[in-house]
Parts: C-alpha cells; sequence; structure tokens
C-alpha cells in the first residue's frame, strides 16, 4: 500500500489514513479537465481518461460521497465523462461553473440560477474586444461563464499576457470575476469558487476526510478551503496535484503545497484503483 499511494507529507498520511479507516465520512472530490479527463486543444473534445468510470465506480459506494468540482457548465461534464446513468456513480454530484450548477445523479436534475447580467452584456462586447488579439485566440462561451483561450496562439503566455489587462477591465466594468488558468482567462460571476463549492458540500455530507484532487489554478480556492478545514473543523485531508504529462510544468501553487502528486488523469486513475483496492 506505501509503496502505491505514497504522500509526502504528515498531513497528507494522516488523511489517507483516516480515509482507510473510515470510509463512509470521506468525501472524494475533483476537478475535470487535467485531472479525470486530459487537456486537449479543443474542449468539446475533451473525454474522460477511458479508466474513470470504473476506478470511480469501485470507490464510489465505499465514501460517503464523490463530487466533481469543475468550472465547466455541469452537464457539459457529465455528457463527456459518461457519468449519466453509469452504474456504481448514483451519489455523484457534479458542481459546475465552480459550484453555481449542481447536478445530482441519483435525480438526473440539474439546478443553476439565472445567467448574470454581465454575462449577457459581455458575450456581445468580446468580439470587438478579441479582433485585435494574436492570432489563435480564441473565445469559449460556457452560458454562464466566458472563457478566453490562447493555447492555440504561437506565444499563448504573451498572448494572455497582452490580454490581461483588458480583460480584467471589462470584467470589471461588468461586476464580473476573472479566473486564471493555463493559457486561460475565464470571466465568470463572483462569489462562487471551487473552495466555497467544496466547503459546502463537505458540510452537507458531514465530511469527516476529504481528498481532492486538481491541476490548474482554480483549484487553489479548493486547496485554500481543504487547508482552512483542516486548521479550524479539524478535517483529515489528502491533496493531490495532476501533474501534466505533456513536458509541461504542474502549478507551482498546487505542486508545492500538494501531499501527493501523480502524472496526470492517469496517475488519479490509479490513485483511485489503489484506494479502491486498499478498502477490499
Amino acid at each position: 500500500m506505501a509503496a502505491t499511494i505514497a504522500p509526502t507529507t504528515p498531513a497528507g498520511a494522516a488523511g489517507l489514513a483516516a480515509l482507510l479507516k473510515d470510509p463512509a465520512r470521506a468525501v472524494a472530490a475533483f476537478d475535470f479537465d487535467g485531472t479525470l479527463a486530459p487537456i486537449v486543444p479543443d474542449p468539446d473534445r475533451a473525454r474522460a481518461h477511458p479508466g474513470v468510470l470504473s476506478a470511480l465506480a469501485r470507490l464510489a459506494p465505499r465514501l460517503a460521497a464523490v463530487a466533481v468540482v469543475t468550472g465547466r457548465p455541469a452537464a457539459t461534464a457529465v455528457r463527456l465523462a459518461g457519468f449519466a446513468g453509469a452504474p456504481g456513480l448514483e451519489h455523484l454530484t457534479v458542481l459546475g461553473h465552480y459550484g453555481l450548477e449542481r447536478w445530482d445523479a441519483a435525480t438526473g436534475e440539474l439546478s443553476a440560477p439565472p445567467e448574470h447580467p454581465g454575462i449577457t452584456a459581455l458575450r456581445t462586447e468580446l468580439p470587438a474586444l478579441l479582433a485585435a488579439a494574436p492570432a489563435g485566440t480564441w473565445l469559449e462561451d460556457k452560458g454562464r461563464a466566458l472563457a478566453v483561450h490562447t493555447r492555440r496562439a504561437a506565444e499563448p503566455d504573451a498572448a494572455l499576457a497582452a490580454l490581461d489587462a483588458p480583460l480584467r477591465a471589462a470584467a470589471a466594468r461588468h461586476g464580473l470575476a476573472v479566473e486564471p488558468g493555463r493559457m486561460v482567462l475565464e470571466l465568470r460571476p463572483p462569489g462562487m469558487d471551487k473552495g466555497v463549492a467544496l466547503t459546502s458540500f463537505l458540510r452537507e455530507r458531514e465530511a469527516a476526510t476529504v481528498l481532492f484532487a486538481g491541476d490548474d489554478l482554480g483549484d487553489v480556492a479548493a486547496y485554500d478551503a481543504v487547508d482552512a478545514l483542516r486548521a479550524t473543523e479539524r478535517v483529515d485531508a489528502l491533496l493531490v496535484c495532476s501533474a501534466p504529462t505533456t513536458g509541461e510544468p504542474p502549478v507551482r501553487a498546487l505542486a508545492d503545497r500538494a501531499d501527493l502528486i501523480v502524472p496526470g488523469p492517469e496517475g488519479v486513475v490509479a490513485l483511485l484503483d489503489a484506494l479502491a483496492d486498499a478498502l477490499g
């Protein structure tokens, strides 16, 4: 067991031990892109790693709950992962748009607030703002959020840096928050992030232990929330960083704080299988 799952911090080792000792009070939560699904140039072509469904189905029945906390629309994550009707995942919850949306596998129901008026207005303005952007820059309309990607540009980081100030100014005009990520800036409604969403879900499930896995800057808020729960509510935790396998370095804001680093979605699947094996 130690050779398969080996947290590098005392807090992570305690979190793993607590999960294995009392899985019925543990929640496992995951980001989607880069964690359960490989990063691809076109987000519409993303799919969960082939081993995700079977690994989650083995582990989920032993835990209090399993959640996916993603910046994607909840319905999109459900479709791309094939979660709907998947055996063993009847109690899965998908918290989409950083927690603004919620999909429950038990009912198949999706709950969501009305669209923020700032998103409606910015959807009209952004094409003109991006007209002079470097070639390869493109806009992803997520419905309740708008994401500007530069991954396809010749110099993605330079393109993102050039867009940072004008996009932040546009977001401020419309009362929106800006969520940075790898080669992407996402404009979305304020007041909700993965940390707020995860904290609320853990309290709802009265979790004593949490495993959270993420890969990008949007997951820092979830790390912050878990650390706060460790300090104030004595929640045990295992923080996992899903590191890129493409030669890119991991996001240091996660890797430097993680209890365990795994090689991308394949490593996440191996971790889930190892936990399921350990729980029998």
